[in-house]
């Protein structure tokens, strides 16, 4: 059984905003770091901090309710640099809003990054 760590937390993260709740706990990877830390960059969650369990951690993460959909991209489909175009319509409502997650050779990056380097790669994650 393999554990999705990103999953899980876009679910949490989700639930916990459609409940109109303040905070939740997801537990910790350096994926669901460095998604966190574009969530932040972006407006989505207003502040995530680590939380050393003994047990591998976990993320107190401080929600904004500016989330109105996340989730994972499953299965993590490549994305040529030439595509964001068609894959942004598949995945987020319209052009400058919500952000999809790829993972580049260049590291995590958002859509927009990833086109203004024009750099392709494996999609992750969305959130609008």
């Amino acid at each position: 059984m393999s554990v999705d760590l990103l999953g899980d937390a876009m679910n949490t993260i989700k639930t916990h905003e459609m409940a109109g709740m303040q905070k939740c706990k997801v537990r910790a990877s350096r994926l669901v770091k460095n998604v966190l830390e574009i969530f932040k960059k972006n407006g989505y969650v207003t502040s995530y901090e680590m939380v050393d369990d003994g047990k591998g951690g976990y993320y107190k993460v401080a929600l904004g309710g500016f989330i109105n959909n996340c989730g994972v991209i499953k299965p993590r489909m490549p994305v040529k640099k030439s595509e964001w175009s068609r894959v942004e319509q598949n995945y987020i409502p319209g052009v400058g809003v919500g952000l999809i997650v790829v993972s580049t050779p260049k590291g995590i990056l958002t859509n927009k990054e990833a086109q203004e380097m024009q750099v392709g790669g494996k999609l992750l994650a969305f959130v609008y």
